[in-house]
Parts: C-alpha cells; sequence; structure tokens
C-alpha cells in the first residue's frame, strides 16, 4: 500500500516541511507526500503525512479539530509569542486567569504562515514590514489550566481548525509560548504515532459517513459520474473493493465524485 496516512509525532527544532522531506526519501522515487496541517518548529507532536493518494484528501483532514498541551511563561512577551521571538519583561498575569471558550474572535500572530497579498505573514513581519492580519471566528471548545507555579502555567486546548494557540496564549497579558505539543487531531491521537504504520485511506477517512454501491454503480464513480444515493454532507463511495471515491450530494438523490482514488 502506497496512499495513506501516516502519524509522525514530530520533534522540536524542525519544520514539517523537514519531517515530510525526510519520509519522502525513504519512499520509492516519485512518491507524493505533503502533509494536513503545520507545526511550528519549537512546538512537537502529531503531525498527520499524507502519502500518495492521501494528498488529495488534506483540506478534509486539516478541517478537523485539534488538542494541544501547551506551558506559558507568564509576565513576559514575546514578538513571535514563542522563545523564538524577542523576549521584554511584562506585567504578570492576576490569579484568575480569563481563559475565552466557545466561538471567539481572534486575530493570528503576525509571525504565522498565513498569506498577506500573496506572501507570508512571517516573511513581511521578519523584513519589518508592517502586518495586518483580519480577524476570524475560531471555537475554543476547552481552554483548562493544568498547573500553575514559579511563573509558568500548563493548559490543555481543544480547539477547531485554524485556531492560534500563540494568540490565545498572548492574550493572556502577558504571556507567550514556551511548549506546544499537538496531542490530537480528530480521532488522531499522537501516541498512536508510528512511521511503520501507513493508515489506509478507508480508515483514514472513517468519520466520513460512507455509502456503498453496486458493481455497476462504482464503475460509474470510478469515472467520475454521479451515481444514486442520500447524504448529509461529503461521504466515502466504497464497494466490495473499498474506497472509491469522496462525494458531495447533488440535486436530489444524487452524489457527484469530487476526488477520486481509483481513475
Amino acid at each position: 500500500m502506497t496512499d495513506g496516512v501516516l502519524l509522525v509525532d514530530k520533534p522540536a527544532g524542525v519544520t514539517s516541511h523537514d519531517v515530510v522531506a525526510r519520509i519522502r526519501r525513504g519512499l520509492p522515487k516519485g512518491t507524493k507526500v505533503g502533509h494536513a496541517g503545520t507545526l511550528d518548529p519549537f512546538a512537537t507532536g502529531l503531525l498527520l503525512i499524507l502519502v500518495g493518494r492521501g494528498t488529495r484528501v488534506q483540506r478534509f483532514l486539516m478541517g478537523l479539530p485539534k488538542r494541544y498541551e501547551t506551558v506559558a511563561r507568564l509576565g513576559f512577551t514575546s514578538t513571535t509569542g514563542d522563545p523564538e521571538g524577542e523576549i521584554k519583561p511584562g506585567t504578570m498575569p492576576g490569579d484568575e486567569l480569563h481563559l475565552p471558550t466557545g466561538i471567539i474572535k481572534q486575530t493570528p500572530p503576525a509571525y504565522s504562515a498565513i498569506k498577506i497579498k500573496g506572501k507570508r505573514a512571517y516573511a513581511l513581519a521578519r523584513a519589518g514590514e508592517e502586518v495586518e492580519i483580519p480577524e476570524r471566528e475560531v471555537l475554543v471548545s476547552r481552554f483548562e489550566l493544568l498547573s500553575r507555579e514559579y511563573g509558568r502555567a500548563k493548559f490543555v486546548i481543544e480547539c477547531s481548525s485554524g485556531t492560534y494557540v500563540r494568540s490565545l496564549i498572548m492574550d493572556l497579558d502577558d504571556a507567550y509560548c514556551v511548549e506546544l505539543r499537538r496531542t490530537r487531531i480528530g480521532d488522531f491521537d499522537v501516541a498512536d504515532a508510528s512511521e511503520e504504520r501507513l493508515i489506509s485511506l478507508d480508515d483514514a477517512l472513517s468519520f466520513m459517513p460512507v455509502v456503498e454501491l453496486s458493481p455497476e454503480h462504482a464503475e460509474q464513480a470510478s469515472h467520475g459520474a454521479a451515481v444514486p444515493g442520500r447524504a448529509k454532507g461529503i461521504c466515502r463511495l466504497r464497494d466490495a473493493d473499498g474506497l472509491i471515491a469522496l462525494a458531495e450530494p447533488r440535486g436530489g438523490a444524487t452524489l457527484k465524485p469530487i476526488v477520486g482514488f481509483r481513475a
């Protein structure tokens, strides 16, 4: 099997791109490799590496909710929100920390990978240019203080895709992340990370509903043709041989393939 998802526990000090490049070198020449969600170089934890046709489902895996564990240094600021920025003394937050949950508005940090007019925000910031990033709405379902002592606090955060943990910590006034670890993406857990086990696309996408097709309709779907069926949202199309495509509902009881795996 050369198509699927690897669960990798990224160490600190390397980029997500470094991990992708290393894994690509160990696979047959020409194999496509990508990832579903960047981790900062200082961060550790779960990275979903997409192999072969797995690169076709990147956007669906990137949209899954995340869980992080982070350690914050209190009473100091960082220009980047992490240890790599310029560190200055600040104000020590009070005993009662405001830990917002629910749908909140958040401004991503200037030192982020968001593109502004075609350029990465961090590249503009490092060049000394002023970076204006619009607010976004994100969902924080859990923001829990686990411990606090000696000017450091440990938190667990569960949030939607697109949430910047560094911004959540910086908004504590004053604080920044000294450690950041992603422990979960959807149902994938860092405890299960193994570069020796390639998870099949069918298993990796098990959070999507499945529609089983007859041989006739399976043949049609494998060529991108719409087939009869009903589903709430994007679903997997399968037959006796396994995964055929991802499809979305169209008018009436029809499912249209949008990502194919056999053609």
